[in-house]
């Protein structure tokens, strides 16, 4: 599969070192410095040099997936051209919650690094000068800057860890421009001409196609319940447990993806590749390529319905498509999108699995 190659392709790792942390100590807890890559051809490539480092005087933990140390499966960097944000194109990927295994641990003044193409996951194919940021937050990035934050919000005393990062420009010589999207005119239009509400498989099972089939139409059951709900407009503790405080903004912001997300699942033509196999991984899209679904491990041994389901992952899977809602992961997980909500409604209007469990609404709330 040529996307998953030019996944693998995009980040070339590099050993791990331990620097001094003094010149950091200062400033932050956890440290992550970009520069632009001196390896011989870098230049004008887009690629840069990813360096985190431990700069406090105890060991953190810090989540793989948050990181490029491993890959790139998020939408990880800020990246501008002009002052107008460049959008990203590479993986985005319904999780399990994270484990103890799905941690780096950083001893103090414990750095890693890794090379990132950043042209692989961004479109960067205009010359020019960008600018460059790391933009995950520490409560995200470090387990125990999310238990601090946690501890906070109980009422107990806990000590913050704090993070710093730069920001850098870099000079990019430019590439072929993408292949031809769907018009903003055009959000919900039937893509290449394909039958209206058709699906397609790719290294299915029939019993993963039978799955799938019903998972669909399950899938646009709960969301057009969803747009209902908001026509009504309802703002009860549905919306507030998943959304956080209504105001009219954000409450316009979810209508609309739910409309969205209706009509994608009840008549565009999809297609379900079931060829991943990875166990902690539900599913992923590329954001600009509705409506193909990559199926992973963890799907096949989820519910058909409920928590976490078969259907509700087609919704939260949707949700990233920039066509419909053009969602992020900001969190995994019940607690911490209900989290989220309390602490940052905008990022909860952003978070696909906010969206997911809003339409799954298990519990039911009114």
């Amino acid at each position: 599969m040529y996307s998953f190659r030019k996944w693998l392709a995009g980040v070339t790792c590099v050993a791990a070192i331990v620097v001094s942390g003094s010149a950091y100590a200062a400033r932050a807890d956890i440290e992550v410095t970009l520069q632009e890559a001196s390896a011989k051809g870098a230049a004008g490539s887009g690629k840069v040099l990813y360096t985190i480092t431990n700069t406090s005087a105890a060991t953190l933990h810090v989540l793989n997936w948050e990181t490029p140390l491993n890959g790139v499966s998020g939408d990880l960097f800020s990246v501008d051209l002009g002052g107008q944000p460049v959008r990203y194109v590479g993986r985005l990927v319904k999780r399990k919650p994270a484990t103890d295994k799905d941690y780096i641990t950083l001893k103090p003044n414990e750095s890693r690094a890794v090379e990132v193409d950043l042209s692989a996951y961004y479109e960067m194919y205009r010359a020019g000068q960008y600018v460059i940021k790391y933009k995950r937050s520490a409560d995200t990035l470090v387990r125990e800057a999310g238990n601090a934050v946690a501890a906070k919000a109980s009422g107990a005393a806990a000590p913050a860890v704090t993070l710093e990062t730069n920001a850098i420009p870099l000079s990019v010589d430019g590439g072929p421009a993408p292949s031809s999207k769907q018009a903003s005119s055009d959000l919900l239009g039937a893509i290449n001409g394909a039958a209206a509400a058709s699906t397609t498989f790719a290294s299915c099972s029939n019993t993963q196609k039978t799955a799938l089939t019903k998972a669909r139409t399950d899938a646009t059951s709960i969301a057009t319940n969803s747009r209902n709900y908001l026509n009504a407009n309802n703002t009860g503790s549905r919306y507030t447990w998943w959304f956080g405080a209504v105001t009219s903004g954000r409450y316009t912001t979810v209508t609309n993806h739910y409309t969205n997300l209706s009509s994608a699942l009840g008549t565009q033509a999809y297609k379900f590749d079931c060829s991943c196999t990875e166990s902690g991984t539900y599913a992923y899209v590329y954001p600009d390529q509705p409506y193909t679904v990559y199926l992973c491990g963890a799907y096949w041994t989820a519910p058909a319905n409920g928590t976490d389901s078969k259907a509700g992952t087609l919704v939260h899977e949707t949700s990233h498509f920039t066509v419909v809602a053009g969602t992020d992961d900001h969190v995994y997980g019940q607690t911490g999108a209900h989290n989220l909500a309390l602490s940052n409604p905008t990022n909860a209007v952003d978070n696909a699995d906010n969206h997911e469990y809003f339409a799954e609404n298990t519990p039911a709330r009114q």
